[in-house]
């Protein structure tokens, strides 16, 4: 595996791109003006309770107020450290309208849904997640190898001091973490004591509502979160944020200096790899597949829907073999698009129906080893009666469609409009109907070209017949910035 990293900055935005073997993976894209806020921590006032959800509404200082349900709002001892709790208390007895709360953000606000809160705080490097309420220490579920973990916790351990270690606060030790040197991991713990340490005087005196800490931007956390073995390259076209790079390097990561390179070709280094294009293609609903088969992803409110079709592939033996061959080759493609284009929550996919339950279980276990390299917790709970493969993706920002693109004005997102046929037997239904409230000799129709067309010519005799029958002239404008279910009757 061989794995590279491109960083394009602009005034206005910077993105990121992650190829494994010259094929895109994963964009990233953060915008100056709408910043991601995961991590962010912010001190906010409670504004509504709601009982009957377990829940409350928080104004953290954005367009829209933000949630916190009860289980992410942590009670504390006399020491103000965390307190495990069995059951999760009733919202009332926790928070009240007009409370102060330092809370962070989980989930960005996504469609028209506020961002997330909770108040279990934490601060991220490289290698640690630094808790600083909790006395836990834990290790990624992804690093499997026991000694390993041993060691890892072992190093951890080491960094708490021996004063005061009931209120030290945790760790969780990430999957990056694995093998690194116990010199790195230490230089890590005492980054986030000390990033925590110039935080913490500041939670009590910042006024409400108000933003505390802001996570680190795009391409610094890159170099933090991304930069892993297999990693071979990460290039980046601004002369300044290069240096920037090189200077974090040097202080938390000195084994990736050497892999940080300044592109300055002439060439857009996106274009030059051609993720501008494969950008293109994840916003659309259609994916080709290699053997002429193809994809349909339709992302909605509720979830996400991937149907499998053989489209132009007819095999070579028989239908069984063709379907089989069709499916596994879509598993692999339909989770290198779940990355690509960061779907979340629900996903349900309809795989080519197949007779054999050997093709079954290897289409299936293909699509576990395929999701294998995603960075976002899966849950693939099997095949339903329906023969759907239901699963789950942890969703923390918005899709990539969702930051690209907006409503269609002219469909409102319906991705469908009325025939221009359908249209024109509205207008004259509207005609009708109004005949004898306008006290008026003539009509005027404003629509769109498509529809005069339509209405002078298919429907000219219609038109004709209802003149007669309300004794009204019936005229008709073109008006250029309507669309196509746009009109209005005028009278004259």
């Amino acid at each position: 595996m061989s794995e590279e990293i491109l960083i394009n900055v602009a005034p206005m935005e910077t993105r990121v791109a992650v190829l494994d073997n010259g094929v895109l993976q994963e964009v990233y894209i953060e915008r100056t003006e709408k910043r991601g806020l995961v991590g962010n921590i912010y001190k906010g006032k409670v504004v509504r309770v709601l009982p009957g959800m377990q829940a409350a509404f928080v104004d953290i200082g954005l367009d829209r107020a933000a949630f916190i349900h009860a289980a992410d709002i942590a009670t504390t001892d006399e020491n103000g450290m965390e307190r495990p709790s069995e059951h999760v208390p009733d919202i009332r007895s926790l928070v009240h309208d007009g409370k102060s709360l330092v809370v962070q953000v989980i989930k960005d606000p996504l469609g028209s849904k506020g961002a997330r809160l909770t108040t279990h705080l934490s601060v991220s490097s490289r290698f640690l997640v630094y808790m600083p309420y909790t006395n836990h220490i834990g290790i990624s579920q992804k690093i499997e190898n026991e000694e390993e973990r041993t060691r890892l916790r072992c190093i951890v351990e080491a960094c708490l001091p021996q004063e005061n270690r009931d209120r030290a606060g945790g760790y969780i030790v990430r999957t990056v973490a694995e093998g690194a040197l116990a010199e790195d991991i230490q230089t890590d713990a005492l980054f986030l004591q000390k990033l925590w340490g110039d935080l913490k005087p500041g939670l009590g005196s910042f006024s409400v509502p108000n933003v505390i800490y802001n996570d680190l931007p795009l391409f610094i956390r890159t170099m933090r979160d991304a930069v892993k073995p297999g990693v071979e390259k990460v290039r980046i076209d601004s002369h300044e944020e290069y240096l920037r790079l090189l200077n974090v390097a040097a202080d938390y990561q000195p084994g990736a200096r050497s892999m940080i390179e300044f592109y300055d070709g002439e060439r857009p280094i996106f274009d030059l790899y051609g993720v501008e294009e494969e950008i293109q293609k994840a916003l659309q609903r259609r994916v080709n597949l290699k053997s002429g088969g193809y994809l349909i992803i339709d992302q909605t409110e509720a979830m996400t829907t991937i149907d499998v079709n053989t489209g132009a592939f007819v095999g070579h033996h028989n239908q069984e073999e063709t379907l089989f061959k069709t499916n596994l080759e879509a598993a692999t493609a339909l989770a290198r698009q779940l990355r690509l284009r960061n779907l979340g929550g629900i996903i349900i996919i309809d795989f080519i129906d197949m007779q054999d339950e050997e093709h079954r279980r290897q289409v299936l276990r293909a699509l576990e080893k395929a999701t294998e390299k995603d960075h976002a917790k899966l849950s693939i709970t099997g095949v339903s009666e329906l023969g759907l493969v239901q699963m789950t993706r942890k969703r923390t920002r918005e899709s990539l469609s969702r930051v690209l693109c907006e409503t269609c004005p002219a469909c409102q997102g319906r991705g469908i409009q009325k025939s221009a046929e359908s249209v024109c037997y509205e207008i004259l239904r509207e005609i009708l109907r109004g005949a004898r409230t306008y006290d008026s000799k003539q009509l005027l129709v404003l629509a769109c070209q498509e529809v005069i067309d339509r209405l002078l010519d298919e429907d000219s005799a219609s038109v004709a017949d209802l003149e007669e029958l309300t004794k009204k002239t019936i005229r008709f404008q073109v008006e250029s910035v309507y669309t196509r279910e746009q009109y209005d009757i005028v009278p004259l």
